[in-house]
């Protein structure tokens, strides 16, 4: 797997659950930076990086 850059990444633990890290990649993505949330499994965060097209 290829290193990705983060965007923001968020605490998996979040009360809202994954919905702030979704909804920064889709603000992300409408701006024109293509986004997507993935888990970081050793850090317990949900990450935004940029899609790979």
């Amino acid at each position: 797997m290829s290193a990705r850059e983060i965007l923001a990444d968020f605490p998996a633990g979040n009360p809202r659950g994954s919905w702030p890290a979704e909804e920064k990649a889709a603000e992300l993505t409408a701006s024109g930076t293509p986004a997507t949330v993935v888990m970081d499994l050793s850090s317990d965060r949900l990450l935004v990086v940029r899609a790979e097209s």
